[in-house]
This record gives structure tokens, C-alpha cells and sequence, in this order.
């Protein structure tokens, strides 16, 4: 474990509180060269907009950024509908969605929303079930049938295609998922909150061993971090809360020791002062040291 070697890349965590100046700070992370734009999908939040009515939104609003789901609620979400939704945004977009997707949590609030409580085995099975029906709506082949313990299609037909191939990745922490990612899945999707640096090491591991007996490469997998902090001016305080230079250095650790290669800010304190400090002073001296380390 170490560093894969894919390019690095940066992105924001737009939290979609309705209250919030939302599509104009997608707009000023599309201006500061932000290449993604995640959005968590919890639709039992009463304070939050609808993710999958702000992607879109956000989409039509910028014109390089890309934009995922960070992570799609699996159990809300019935994943043939989601395919289809995900490719016609791909589409009209010009290639600019990705998909982040979750087994489901906060089972209580799902099944207040009408969604299914599944176990944690339950779960997992689903998003296994999951990636394969969206995938086949994704392909060119007619007449779908998939019969599994969750989802089913019964002479479904695919389309439209998707303007690039479409990232799934998974937002997973238990071994088995892991086992699933590293298996079926394009990337990972982590957040230091509960994955901090020292974990990483082990978690990764199980993907890139699962990776290998399936045939795969694990620098195939995309390894996508929520990274939450405060840049600061004053002196550090800990892990992702203190000035640039310590961001800088920590995020470049995380990519050429820690093998993870997309970095999305979620940041605490004034989030466009956040977004800019981050765009501004951590993103070019983060790229600058990594391709340096790299070289050497």
C-alpha cells in the first residue's frame, strides 16, 4: 500500500442546507478550477433540498465541474430509476456525474420515508444486486432480466448510454463492502471523520486484495476522501485544522504514503472563505509537491 499513482484531484462537499447560497458556491468552486462537487442524500433531512433536484441544478448552473452523489441512499433510491437518472445526467451534462453510492443508514429515518430497514447483510447484498442492474442499464443489451433478493428486471430495456463511463464508487467501511469495492466497484468513498490516516493502511488492503482475486489492478480503484477541517492562520490544532502549509503537507502524505488520490474538502467555519483558501493555497502546492515526490 502506497502511492497508485493516479492523477490527484480535488472537489467540495456542498452540504444542501435550503437555506444556503447553494448554486452560488457550486458556481465559485466551478470558477476556482474545483474539479467535483459531492452532495450527501439524506432526503429525511427537513432542512435539506432534495440532492437529486440540486444535481441537476448545480450541472446547468457550471460549466467544468463534475458532480456525484456523496453517497446515494441506496434504500430511497430503487436502483434501476437510478441508472437511468444517473446516465441522462452524464448526458445532457456532457459527461460531468459520477456515482457515489451507499448501502443505506439511519435505518429508522429510511423507514419513516417509506424505505426498507435491511440488516447490515441484507444491505450489502442490495448494493452488490445494485451495481449490477445499473450497470446492465447502462449496457446496449435489450430485454434485461436480473432476479435477486432485492431488485429485479423483467425485460427491461437500457438506455440512453451514458456520455463517458460513469464511476461507481462506493461509499463503504465494513470489510465485506470493502471486499464488494475492491471486487465491482470503480472507487472508494471514505470521510477522515471515521476513516482517519492510521485506518486507511488496513482498509485499503482489503480492497486491493479483493481487487487481485478478482483479476484487477487496485490502482483501478479510485480512492476518494471527505476530508473535514478548518484552515486556519494560526498554528496547527490536529489533524486537518491548521494553515495551508499543514494541509498541504498532510493531503500530500494521504496521496503518495496513503494511496488516496481525490481529496473533498468538508469544511468547518465560513465556507467560502473555506472554499477559497482551499482552491487557492492547498490545491497548487498540494499538485506542486506530489508530482515533485513522484519525479524523485
Amino acid at each position: 500500500m502506497g502511492d497508485y499513482g493516479r492523477d490527484i484531484e480535488f472537489g467540495y462537499f456542498l452540504v444542501p442546507n435550503a437555506a444556503d447560497p447553494l448554486l452560488a458556491t457550486a458556481r465559485l468552486a466551478d470558477r476556482l478550477g474545483i474539479d467535483l462537487i459531492g452532495v450527501q442524500d439524506h432526503p429525511y433531512q427537513r432542512r435539506y433540498v432534495d440532492t437529486w433536484a440540486l444535481m441537476p441544478m448545480i450541472l446547468a448552473a457550471t460549466e467544468r465541474v463534475r458532480v456525484f452523489p456523496d453517497v446515494a441512499n441506496l434504500p430511497l433510491r430503487q436502483p434501476a430509476v437510478l441508472a437511468k437518472t444517473a446516465a441522462s445526467l452524464d448526458l445532457l451534462s456532457g459527461g460531468r456525474f459520477e456515482l457515489g453510492l451507499g448501502a443505506g443508514a439511519f435505518w429508522d429515518a429510511i423507514e419513516a420515508y417509506g424505505g426498507p430497514r435491511r440488516t447490515p447483510g441484507e444491505a450489502r447484498r442490495a448494493l452488490a444486486e445494485a451495481i449490477e442492474v445499473i450497470r446492465r442499464i447502462w449496457g446496449a443489451e435489450r430485454g434485461l432480466r436480473f432476479e435477486g433478493e432485492h431488485y429485479r428486471l423483467a425485460g427491461a430495456q437500457p438506455g440512453p448510454r451514458p456520455a463517458h463511463p460513469i464511476g461507481i464508487w462506493l461509499g463503504a467501511g465494513g470489510p465485506k463492502t470493502l471486499e464488494l469495492t475492491g471486487r465491482a466497484a470503480d472507487g472508494w468513498v471514505p470521510s477522515s471523520s471515521w476513516a482517519p490516516p492510521e485506518r486507511l493502511p488496513g482498509l485499503n488492503a482489503v480492497i486491493d486484495e479483493a481487487a487481485r482475486a478478482a483479476g484487477r489492478e487496485p490502482a483501478d480503484i479510485r480512492r476518494v476522501y471527505n476530508v473535514n477541517g478548518t484552515i486556519t492562520d494560526g498554528p496547527g490544532g490536529g489533524f486537518l485544522n491548521g494553515p495551508a502549509e499543514q494541509w498541504a503537507d498532510e493531503l500530500t502524505d494521504l496521496a503518495v504514503a496513503y494511496g488516496m488520490d481525490t481529496f473533498v474538502l468538508w469544511a468547518e467555519g465560513d465556507q467560502e472563505t473555506q472554499l477559497r483558501r482551499f482552491a487557492e493555497e492547498v490545491v497548487p502546492e498540494v499538485r506542486a509537491r506530489v508530482a515533485a515526490e513522484r519525479a524523485a
